[in-house]
């Protein structure tokens, strides 16, 4: 298994991938753009589908166990796996998929640090051949819901900001209410501007450097405490529909090693659709 700085069993650098892959590790390919994946992808790489695949089509929240266990099982995924997940954003929805395997229980789960774009830029091997792997028998955990924010526990974080950290992690334009979503596509996914009242605004972006891998952990934690987000306190990230957010997560539990992280996966996509739940604009106080 490669020995990474940050965290044994979260994140692998792309001089790793060789080692990762050789011990049997599947990757898989989890981007925004669809498309991506059919112009090069790590060799041996399948692609996920974030809307189609990693969330529940008819609910749009996340997969039922059963679900969960049919893409395990069509991917040729068996619980003990190693899996390898990237993809194009930053990994903005390959952190969305370690977030909803440690949901269920998969423990042989890696990030690839960049992500897409560091490895290409790194010069790596690039395929256009999709592979197929013979379908599996997957049985997964029971949903581990510690890692799953509610409405309730969002209701609890902003009359409790003493004790609670409610992060969100989406743009300061978003935040403030002069944007509603980050891009096409969104739009509908957010009906109303504004953010949760008490969230603190610490955009997914300043956890990353200019290559698209992560900062080190002696420049995220000084960043987290200087907004108040110490270790003390339960966390918990949100944003538009809840990919950044899973970043946010991922940095907070596996590269700092807060303890209580939760990501809000419906985030402004079903708070602003709440009957009565307050909503604020403009720059935090």
């Amino acid at each position: 298994m490669p020995n990474h700085p940050f965290y044994s069993n979260s994140l692998v650098e792309c001089t790793e991938v060789e080692e990762l892959l050789n011990a049997g590790a599947r990757p898989v390919q989890i981007d925004i753009d669809p498309e991506a994946y059919d112009q090069g992808h790590l060799p041996g790489a399948i692609p996920w589908h974030w809307e189609t695949q990693l969330r529940n089509p008819e609910t749009q929240q996340i997969l039922t166990k059963v679900q969960f266990e049919e893409l395990m099982a069509a991917s040729g995924i068996e619980p003990d796996t190693k899996v390898l997940l990237y993809g194009d954003n930053n990994n903005w929805f390959a952190c969305w998929g370690f977030w909803l395997m440690k949901l269920y229980g998969h423990e042989n789960v890696w990030l690839l640090d960049g992500g897409l774009r560091k490895w290409l830029s790194s010069g790596c091997p690039v395929t256009d051949e999709k592979p197929v792997y013979q379908q599996t028998s997957y049985t997964a955990k029971e949903c581990d819901l510690s890692n799953k924010a509610t409405t309730e526990n969002i209701f609890g974080a902003f009359f409790d900001p003493a004790g609670q950290a409610l992060i969100d992690v989406r743009s300061s334009a978003e935040f403030e209410g002069r944007l509603r979503s980050p891009g096409a596509g969104m739009e509908a996914k957010c009906s109303i501007a504004g953010h949760i009242p008490n969230a603190i605004n610490i955009p997914w972006n300043l956890n990353c450097k200019a290559d698209g891998t992560f900062k080190d952990p002696d420049e995220l934690s000084p960043l987290y405490e200087s907004f108040g987000v110490t270790r003390d306190k339960s966390v918990i990230t949100y944003c538009a529909i809840g990919e950044r957010s899973s970043l946010g997560w991922f940095v907070l539990k596996y590269l700092l090693d807060y303890k209580v992280v939760m990501n809000y996966d419906q985030s402004m996509a079903q708070w602003c659709r709440l009957p009565n739940a307050p909503i604020e604009v403009g720059a935090a106080a």
